[in-house]
């Protein structure tokens, strides 16, 4: 980038430190999201503990294993130290779709593989199936299907890369809480915009994108707002997913960090980000494209979560 992050979104009108609500200040009531340039093993625990969060039992770490070695997953070297910190476990779900991650062989073979068991423990959570959550109040669905290790844990950690996605448009936060905690056949049900589990295909494009909300509403309905909180890591930012086997080359360089405890907050702090980034014009077409947007308005609209946030720089703060 020509200048900071924080510069370019402060003349963008979106204050580093300040209240913001799509460069627009805003009431105090409003998450803070927390920001570091430093994407490293290092930087990685020190914006997780600006958070001050404690887990309360077994903590899942939600993350992609990504289709591929070319995929731009988060690589294990980068997440360990932060695994460790909190002894928590990898947890994925089977995709939808045919690849090397479709059924449960396969995907343990993947993540052998890709060296995820060298740094920590993994959990296939629909191994065994689904579980059905309810969704209160919700756009399009009225329950959800994750997988049924899904309520082995009271604490998760959900780990984003932040990317753009071919049928969404990007995914970060959101995407990880619906998508990626959604059963395989979880997943064919928020895709058909609630229409069917056995195909993934056909559905409209905004009721997917509202799909995607009430399923992460149920989920942090279910787990307790208080007992997640979010990481979204802005680095290798493709136009395609980490679910993707052969994504593009990145356009935009390394950004940084985020954390927050609110899903929506960090997700919109990702595309502000974005949005003044130099070489973002591939990534911006594709989320205007698919209505990428529209999931963010759906969350907030069911109250998942706040579009307005509280951006802090940790880089100007030192050490905590």
């Amino acid at each position: 980038m020509k200048k900071s992050v924080i510069a370019a979104i402060a003349a963008a009108g979106v204050v580093g430190g300040a209240v913001v609500a799509h460069g627009v200040i805003a009431s105090d009531n409003v998450p803070v999201v927390y920001f570091t340039k430093d994407i490293s093993p290092a930087g990685l625990v020190r914006a997780y503990k600006a958070l001050n969060w404690t887990p309360k039992g077994k903590v899942g770490v939600k993350m992609s294993t990504g289709e591929s070695s070319k995929s731009n997953y988060l690589r294990p070297e980068l997440i360990k130290d932060l695994i460790g910190e909190i002894d928590g476990t990898i947890v994925e779900c089977n995709t939808a779709y045919g690849g090397n991650r479709s059924d449960s062989e396969s995907h343990w073979a993947a993540i052998r593989e890709r060296g995820f068991l060298d740094v920590a423990p993994v959990d296939i959570m629909d191994e065994e199936g689904s579980m059905t959550l309810p969704v209160h109040g919700g756009n399009v669905l009225s329950e959800n299907y994750v997988g049924t290790h899904f309520a082995n844990y009271p604490s998760y950690i959900v780990l984003s890369h932040f990317k753009g996605h071919a049928m969404a448009g990007y995914g970060g936060a959101l995407k990880n809480i619906s998508i990626g905690f959604g059963s395989s056949m979880g997943k064919k049900w928020i895709h058909s915009g609630g229409k069917s589990k056995e195909s993934m295909w056909g559905g409209e494009q905004n009721a997917f994108l509202e799909s995607m909300a009430d399923a992460a509403k149920s989920v942090v309905e279910y787990v307790g707002r208080e007992n997640m909180v979010y990481i979204n890591v802005l680095n290798r930012i493709s136009i395609d997913c980490d679910c993707d086997g052969n994504p593009a080359e990145p356009d935009i360089h390394d950004i940084g960090i985020l954390v927050s405890t609110d899903p929506v907050a960090i997700d919109q702090a990702g595309i502000d980000m974005v949005s003044v980034a130099d070489g973002n014009e591939k990534l911006m077409k594709r989320i205007a494209d698919k209505n990428g947007l529209h999931t963010l308005e759906a969350a907030e609209k069911i109250g998942v979560g706040s579009r307005k946030y509280k951006l802090v720089n940790l880089d100007e703060q030192g050490e905590k």
